[in-house]
């Protein structure tokens, strides 16, 4: 009979929870919209290899990773409604152990392994204890977090390398196609997963517990529990894509997996690509990597342009690139 019961609960759960998140959700996310651009940016993406340099690709193999790390950052700030700065954890954390395993000789694919594991945990810690504050506190401790991984990469410089890196003595592949393939993989793999759990019954729970939490608490929802299964969800993705381009890059390091600015990079992309798409992050994060690399001839003003681009997208449409993609269409019935 318990078992029946709670059965019966989670089914009603989910059934109320749909309707409540449909109703509070954008009437402009429609999924055969969002599957044209979605086919139309993948064949784009396999078609690349065949009309760019290695050189390119490599940047877009970076902008890739950062789009599985935008992309799980909007699962959490989009649907959530949590700020986190702290993402670095996970994407440090799955890094550096990635790093240290396989220079102590253990095979890539069992070191990426540990590394997604010790970012879930990480996130998982701090979740736990973060889900009891509200506001700002939230991203605070986040934040504070990512600093104490800092300060722990550097003052166990032996075994971290410190500041100035952690050369890796293996890596996955040499070739800038196959690291290209690697890095799309990745990204079109993780953005499925989060994208599917977006649209499904706990995710559109998650997005109405975003936008009124005291609503959907009052209607029997249990905040901490989908709010946690985000966080690991947004982890391990965040752990997996850390992973995969310390391996790429050759290094594990304060600037490649833990730096402020790689934060600011995350937020931007997620934002400009469209809050609350999941496929806008990826998209963003395209856009932000490869104008970075465009802009690097004119130097510090590089970060300035790049910045000013994304307050005047913000300024226009406050929904991103994507989103006011989704609202036009929305708009006109399509």
């Amino acid at each position: 009979m318990p078992e029946t019961e709670m059965q019966h609960e989670n089914q009603d759960e989910f059934k109320a929870g749909s309707a409540l998140a449909q109703s509070t959700a954008s009437t402009g996310h429609k999924l055969p919209s969002t599957m044209w651009i979605v086919g139309i940016g993948v064949l784009i993406a396999v078609l690349l290899p065949f009309w760019l340099s290695g050189y390119t690709l490599g940047i877009l193999a970076i902008a890739y990773y950062y789009g599985v790390y935008a992309m799980s950052w909007d699962l959490v700030f989009g649907y959530a409604g949590d700020i986190n700065f702290g993402p670095t954890v996970q994407i440090g954390l799955s890094a550096y152990v990635t790093g240290i395993m396989v220079n102590h000789g253990f095979p890539i694919w069992v070191s990426i392994i540990a590394g997604i594991v010790m970012a879930l945990v990480a996130g998982i810690l701090i979740t736990i204890p973060a889900l009891k504050l509200r506001g700002p506190y939230f991203g605070l401790m986040t934040l504070c977090a990512a600093l104490l991984l800092k300060n722990f990469i550097v003052i166990f410089s032996d075994v971290t390398g410190g500041e100035l890196g952690l050369l890796l003595q293996d890596i996955l592949v040499t070739g800038a196609v196959e690291n290209y393939w690697i890095a799309l993989a990745c990204m079109l793999g993780s953005g499925a997963v989060i994208f599917a759990y977006s649209h499904s019954s706990p995710g559109l729970i998650l997005e109405a517990i975003g936008q009124d939490p005291t609503e959907a608490q009052a209607l029997g929802f249990s905040i901490v529990k989908h709010k946690l299964f985000a966080f690991c969800i947004s982890a391990v993705f965040s752990g997996l894509a850390g992973a995969l381009m310390a391996l790429y890059m050759g290094i594990a390091s304060l600037d490649t997996a833990i730096d402020l600015s790689i934060v600011v990079t995350i937020i931007i992309a997620a934002l400009v690509g469209g809050r609350r798409t999941i496929i806008g992050g990826a998209i963003g994060a395209i856009l932000v990597i490869v104008a970075a690399e465009l802009l690097r001839p004119i130097g510090e003003l590089n970060e300035f342009v790049v910045a000013l681009f994304a307050l005047v997208v913000l300024v226009i449409s406050p929904d991103g690139i994507y989103g006011y993609y989704l609202n036009m269409r929305s708009r006109h019935g399509n």
